[in-house]
Order: structure tokens, then sequence, then C-alpha cells
């Protein structure tokens, strides 16, 4: 048990350079807020609903941070700052790094019917803060999430997803793999969808030039070889 939690200390260190020492991770809310919520989903399990919530609204009266206690969460599970809410029927995987003010929420919270409204997160996903990933999506490994993005519909693994509604950048597997992105977030022009639809354009305009340069220099050719023969 000593070891385990070393070991996630030890994950939020090398996701977040704030901390001087382990124990200051201690007054972390989001430690706090996991802690209290593998409780809840224990009594959760256990049918004992009303407990359940009871701890959940301790957790996020003292943590800012609302999970339900239905939600699955995997191994070093890092919320960094708070106001986050999670859904009954969210899955978390392994290593999974949630920025302030993001929301995990759900579809047709109002028609009664039972059956996974909220979204996936698989392992080593970035989340960044402000972004909504709504519905029973599934958010690929390693893929991350922008700031402010809004995300309704899968996520493939290793993407990099700006924008409302939000949009897949051109980011290669291996720099998704490559490095701890902080707030999910590039920080240059060239991961912008704008930027890159444009890149794009020119690079077709480039082509067809060259294109049409070619077909001018046969037509150009067939001319030439033409009136050689009609001298002759």
């Amino acid at each position: 048990m000593f070891s385990g939690l070393t070991a996630y200390l030890e994950s939020i260190k090398a996701r977040d350079p704030a901390p001087r020492s382990r124990w200051e991770i201690f007054l972390y809310p989001g430690l706090w807020a996991l802690g209290m919520h593998r409780v809840a989903h224990w009594l959760f399990r256990g049918e004992l609903y009303f407990l359940a919530r009871l701890v959940n609204h301790i957790a996020r009266f003292l943590t800012a941070i609302d999970i339900h206690p239905g939600a699955v969460i995997g191994r070093n599970f890092f919320i960094d700052h708070g106001f986050v809410v999670i859904g009954e029927t969210a899955v978390i995987g392994d290593d999974v790094t949630i920025y302030q003010q993001v929301t995990l929420g759900g579809t047709n919270p109002t028609n009664g019917e039972p059956g996974k409204r909220h979204p996936t997160i698989s392992d080593g996903v970035i989340i960044g803060s402000g972004a909504q990933v709504l519905g029973p999506i599934v958010v690929g490994p390693r893929a991350r999430i922008g700031a402010n993005a809004v995300v309704t519909k899968d996520v493939p693994e290793g993407a990099t997803m700006i924008g409302i509604p939000a949009r897949s950048t051109l980011v290669s597997a291996e720099q998704s793999a490559g490095s701890f992105l902080p707030y999910g977030t590039p920080c240059t022009e060239a991961y912008d969808p704008a930027t890159q639809k444009l890149e794009i354009l020119n690079c077709e305009v480039e082509q067809l030039r060259k294109r049409l340069a070619e077909l001018l220099d046969e037509r150009g050719a067939e001319g030439t070889g033409k009136r050689k023969r009609d001298s002759a």
C-alpha cells in the first residue's frame, strides 16, 4: 500500500512541476477528491447509495470537485486544481490528467433510460482546462483535449483536439507520445486547424502549378516538333 501511494505521488510530480516535496501533494484537492471517491465508489458498488452520495457531497464541499460515486477510475488519476464534474457512467483509464473546470458530461439526463451516458477516457489522456467531453464517446489512448474544447465525437488514439466543436490537429504519433503536454494544448500556430488547412491548400496549389508548367512544356515541345515537320 505504501509503495503504491509513493508511486502515485511520484506520478503527480512527473506531471506537475509545482510541488517541491510529496508532502505538498497531500494538500492537493484532487488527491482528496480521488481518495473520497474510492470510498464512495465502494459504497456505491455495495448498493449503499445514500451513504455513497453523502460521501460524494462532502467531497464536493471540501474540494470543489464533483465525482459521481458510480464513475470508474483507474490508477494514477490526477486532477490539477478543482471545479471538475465527472458523471455517473464515466470510465477513466490509467495515468489520466484533467485540469480545472472540465466536465465529463452525459446526454439525455432526463429521459430515465439506463445505460452509458458519459464518456470513456482511455489511458494516458490529457484534458485541458475548461474542456467539455460530452456523451458516451471514447477518447483514445494518449489523446490530448485542448483547453476549452467541446468534444462530442470519438477521438482517435494519439489525436490532439482543439476548438468548438473540437477538431483534430495533425500531430504525429511520435510527437503525441514523446512528452507530457500541459493542458493538452499545443502552443504554436502550427497546430491550429485553420492554419493547417491553409498549408494543405498551399501545397495543393503548388502541385497544380507544377503540373500546369509540365503540361505547358509538353505542349510547347509538341508545337516545336510539328513546326519542324512542316518545314521539312
